[in-house]
């Protein structure tokens, strides 16, 4: 791959944003794949119009961040540019006023404490729909360190490895990818016959354009998007609420199944068990149109 000409980019970040808040939750596991973190500075590949490019995001200063285009499969050309700064502000959900959900917060007896610890942080995005459809069907009832190996093998399995400056990194395997595998061809990578079998499922559904990040945008309600998700075989509405979260960016999408926000309100409240589907339901009552963030930021006190 071709690293002989570098590229830098300014982002102006919103308020409030912590690049620093938002490092340390992709810090979260040792196991991580697709991206690489040193000194302050997060690397990784990304795929845009089927063009490849490395790309380095460090702090500068306390209103920007420092975008570095490293090499790449297409010329820095102006549309590149901006096709990359494009995916660095949906990466961190840097176009959403969060005001409101701070003045929010700051009043709810779970979340205060929460927006205080974790100030600047955002919902860190998963921009490719069918990485975040696998993701959410890897994680199923396993712990998250296990979910991680899992999406680790996959990786690299079937998905792309490119170098920059004697650096490697790994592009998750596309729809296309999957879509035309077997049971048997997912074997090696020691999870559920099911699970092959959903993300095989999903894979082809993707690839054939059946389901697209635009038809569930365009489903008209989130509502609506859920069904269209949990229409799919081996999406429930755990994961489809995680995908609307993470990938559509829907900020009242509510995966209240989580077993980890369970154990986060189980955490901030100090009690002995974990709360019923009503009690949070009561609980979550003020979060309306933020159950996303709230969740988020919840999560964050166990991972």
């Amino acid at each position: 791959m071709d690293a002989s000409t570098e590229m830098n980019l300014m982002i102006d970040v919103p308020e409030p944003f912590s690049f620093a808040q938002n490092l340390a939750y992709l810090l979260r596991s040792p196991n991580e794949c697709l991206y690489q973190i040193r000194d302050g500075r997060v690397s990784r590949a990304i795929t845009i119009k089927e063009h490849i490019s490395i790309i380095e995001i460090s702090a500068h200063g306390d209103s920007s961040l420092k975008v570095t285009i490293k090499g790449g499969t297409a010329p820095i050309s102006p549309w590149l540019q901006s096709e990359v700064a494009k995916y660095v502000r949906e990466w961190f959900d840097m176009d959403r006023e969060l005001l409101p959900f701070y003045e929010m917060a700051r009043e709810d007896r779970l979340l205060t404490q929460a927006v205080s610890s974790f100030y600047g942080l955002r919902v860190i995005g998963i921009p490719d729909l069918f990485e975040a459809v696998s993701w959410g069907i890897l994680g199923q009832q396993i712990s998250l360190g296990y979910a991680y190996t899992l999406k680790r093998r996959l990786v690299e399995r079937f998905g792309k490895q490119v170098s920059v400056d004697r650096e490697q990194y790994w592009l998750f395997p596309s729809a296309a990818d999957i879509a035309g595998l077997t049971v048997e061809d997912l074997s090696g990578l020691r999870m559920t016959v099911k699970k092959c079998e959903y993300l095989i499922g999903a894979a082809r559904q993707i690839a054939e354009g059946e389901l697209t990040k635009d038809k569930l945008l365009n489903a008209g309600s989130l509502k609506a998007a859920e069904q269209m998700l949990v229409s799919i075989r081996g999406i429930g509405p755990w994961t489809a609420n995680y995908v609307l979260m993470r990938c559509l960016r829907m900020p009242s999408a509510f995966p209240i199944d989580d077993v980890g926000l369970h154990n986060a309100i189980k955490h901030v409240t100090g009690s002995d068990r974990k709360p019923t589907k009503q009690e949070i339901r009561t609980l979550a009552a003020p979060w309306t149109n933020w159950e996303a963030y709230a969740t988020f930021y919840l999560w964050r006190f166990l991972y």
